[in-house]
C-alpha cells in the first residue's frame, strides 16, 4: 500500500510540476484525474482486500484511519488518566523530571479516591523535615553471605531492554545517565554490548536461555566466556532470565534481518542469521540445579551478586523452590519479580494479556515464602512492571520489594511519545529501533541528562513522601502502611489484605 501511494504521488507531482510549466487547464486536469483513475482500476482488479475492491478509492480512506486512530485517540480524545498502557498524567510527570520543569498540578488529584483499587499511604502527625532524607542515600545492599563482592544498588534502576530491542543511542543515554546518577542499568538478554560499557555505567548482566555474551557455538553455555565477560569492572551483579512478565514461558526469535554484526559481536552470534531463545534453560534443569548453577556462576565472577528474575507462577514451584534453598544452604543475592503488567518487548497477545501474575500478587506471594523459610534477610527482591512514580516505588517496597526496576519509565525520560510501534522497527522518537535515520535523532548528550533527572527527582519524590510519612529508612516500610478502597465504605490495609508471614508461618493453603 506504501508503494501504491509513493507512486501515485510521484505522478501527481510530476503532473503538477509539468502543468505549472505549461500552465494549461486541460494538463492539470489530467495531473489530478488520471492517477485516480488508475488507482481506482488496480482497487477493483486486485484480489487481496475485498473492501478497497468493492468501494475502490473510498475503501482505502478505512486503512489511512486504522493507521491514524492512536494518534487521534491519543492526543484528542483520552483524558489525562485513561491512556493506556501509561496513562497521560504519569507521563507527564516523567516528561516533566526528565526535563526539570515545573512538577507541581493545580486544583487537586484528577483520580476518584473513592473509586475501589484507589491506593494511598498516611502521613504522620509528626512528619520528619523534607530534607531530613538524602535521595542519594536510598540504596541497599545486595550479597548473602556466600557473595564476596556486594553491591550498593539503588533503590530506583533500569530495568531489562537489550541492544537489538533498543537503540545503540538509546542504550548509551541509558548508561550514560546511570553513570551520573550512580544507578543500575540492566543489559537485557542480548548482553552487554559497546554501547553498554562505552559510558561506564554500572551494569546488572542479565544471562537468558539463549545465553547471549556466553554461548558455545551450539547455543549452550559457555562458562570460559562467562568467567571473562562476568570478571568485566562495571558489571556489578548477573540476573538469570527464567520469565519475565511480557511473555512467561514464551522464549523468542532474533530475525535474520535484525541481527546486524554490532548486535552478533555483543550476542556471541554469527551475524545474518536467524537466532532462537528457547523457552526453557539448557544449562539447568530444576530448582536443585538452578541453585548450583547459581553457585557456579558466582565462583566465575569472583563472588558477585547472582540472582533471578521471574514471572510469579505457580506459588506452589516457588515454595519447593525455596524448600530446595533451605536443603542445600545454597541461596540467590537477589529475585527479580516481574509482574504481568510489565512488558516493553513484543509478545503474542494471549501471552501479554493472560498469563503471568500481577506484580502486587508477585510481591506478596515471593516475600511470604522468603519470610516463612527465613530466607528474606539473605536475599533482596527487585519488583518490575509499570513502576514510575515515588509512590510506585514505595508502594512496591511495602509490598515487599527491596528496590525497584522501570523500563517504560527510562523510556519516556528518553523522550518516547507511546506511539506503540516498539515492535515494528518504526518508532518515531529513535528509541525502540534499529533504523539508522530515526534512531540517529536521539542526542545522546541531551538524553542521558534526562534519565538522570529523571532518577533524581524520583528518588527526591521517595525521600520527601518518606519524610512526610514520619519514616526516615525504606527498611522501616511495611503492608500497614499500605491503604486501598476495598468499597465505596470500606478501605483496609494490605497487612489486613495479606497479613505477612513470620518465620514458621503456615504458608496460603490456595498454593
Amino acid at each position: 500500500m506504501r508503494n501504491t501511494f509513493y507512486l501515485i504521488s510521484i505522478i501527481c507531482l510530476t503532473a503538477q510540476a509539468v502543468g505549472s510549466y505549461f500552465y494549461h487547464p486541460l494538463i492539470w486536469s489530467f495531473g489530478l484525474t488520471v492517477p485516480v483513475v488508475l488507482l481506482g482500476i488496480y482497487e477493483v482488479l486486485q484480489t487481496k482486500r475485498t473492501l478497497m475492491r468493492n468501494y475502490p478509492i473510498v475503501g482505502r480512506a478505512r486503512y489511512w484511519m486504522e493507521i491514524l486512530r492512536p494518534k487521534i485517540y491519543q492526543y484528542f480524545v483520552e483524558s489525562d488518566t485513561d491512556g493506556t498502557p501509561i496513562s497521560r498524567i504519569i507521563r507527564n510527570v516523567v516528561y516533566q523530571r526528565a526535563k526539570k520543569q515545573l512538577a507541581s498540578t493545580p486544583f487537586g488529584t484528577q483520580l476518584d479516591i473513592y473509586e475501589p483499587g484507589y491506593e494511598w499511604v498516611n502521613h504522620s502527625m509528626n512528619p520528619l523535615k523534607l530534607d531530613a532524607i538524602d535521595p542519594n542515600e536510598l540504596r541497599v545492599s545486595v550479597g548473602g553471605s556466600d557473595c564476596i563482592k556486594p553491591y550498593s544498588l539503588s533503590i530506583f534502576n533500569i530495568s531489562a531492554m537489550s541492544y537489538g530491542a533498543l537503540s545503540a543511542q538509546a542504550i548509551e543515554a541509558l548508561n550514560w545517565g546511570a553513570k551520573e546518577g550512580n544507578f543500575a542499568h540492566n543489559t537485557g538478554e542480548g548482553s552487554a554490548s559497546r554501547f553498554h560499557l562505552k559510558r561506564g555505567g554500572d551494569l546488572i548482566w542479565q544471562i537468558g536461555t539463549g545465553y547471549f555474551g556466553c554461548r558455545n557455538e551450539d547455543g549452550t553455555f559457555s562458562a570460559a566466556k562467562f568467567a571473562e565477560k562476568s570478571n568485566h569492572p562495571n558489571i556489578k551483579m548477573i540476573e538469570i532470565k527464567i520469565s519475565q512478565g511480557a511473555k512467561p514461558g514464551h522464549g523468542g526469535i532474533l530475525p535474520s534481518q535484525k541481527n546486524t554484526p554490532i548486535i552478533a559481536e555483543a550476542r556471541g552470534v554469527e551475524a545474518w542469521r536467524r537466532v532462537e531463545s528457547p523457552s526453557a534453560h539448557s544449562a539447568f534443569s530444576g530448582n536443585k540445579e538452578l541453585l548450583e548453577f547459581i553457585k557456579k556462576l558466582r565462583e566465575l565472577s569472583g563472588g558477585k551478586p547472582i540472582g533471578f528474575k521471574i514471572c510469579m507462577g505457580s506459588p506452589s514451584e516457588f515454595d519447593d523452590l525455596c524448600k530446595t534453598m533451605v536443603d542445600t544452604g545454597i541461596k540467590p543475592d537477589f529475585i527479580a519479580i516481574d509482574g504481568g503488567e510489565g512488558g516493553t518487548g513484543a509478545a503474542p497477545l494471549e501471552f501479554s494479556n493472560s498469563i503471568g501474575m500481577s506484580l502486587k500478587d508477585g510481591l506478596v506471594f515471593a516475600s511470604d515464602y522468603l519470610n516463612a523459610y527465613d530466607l528474606k534477610k539473605d536475599i533482596k527482591i527487585i519488583a518490575s512492571g509499570k513502576i514510575m512514580t515515588g509512590f510506585d516505588i514505595i508502594r512496591n517496597i511495602c509490598l515487599g520489594a527491596d528496590a525497584c526496576y522501570t523500563a517504560r519509565g527510562m523510556m519516556l525520560a528518553l523522550g518516547c511519545i507511546q506511539a506503540l510501534e516498539c515492535n515494528s522497527n518504526h518508532c518515531p522518537t529513535g528509541v525502540a529501533t534499529q533504523n539508522p535515520s530515526l534512531a540517529s535523532g536521539i542526542n545522546v548528550k541531551e538524553k542521558h541528562t534526562r534519565v538522570f533527572n529523571y532518577h533524581h527527582y524520583t528518588l527526591e519524590a521517595v525521600a520527601e513522601m518518606l519524610a512526610a510519612m514520619g519514616v526516615g529508612s525504606t527498611t522501616q516500610l511495611g503492608r500497614t502502611n499500605l491503604w486501598r478502597r476495598i468499597s465505596t465504605n470500606e478501605i483496609s490495609s494490605y497487612e489486613k489484605l495479606f497479613p505477612e508471614k513470620n518465620v514458621g508461618s503456615s504458608l496460603l493453603t490456595s498454593a
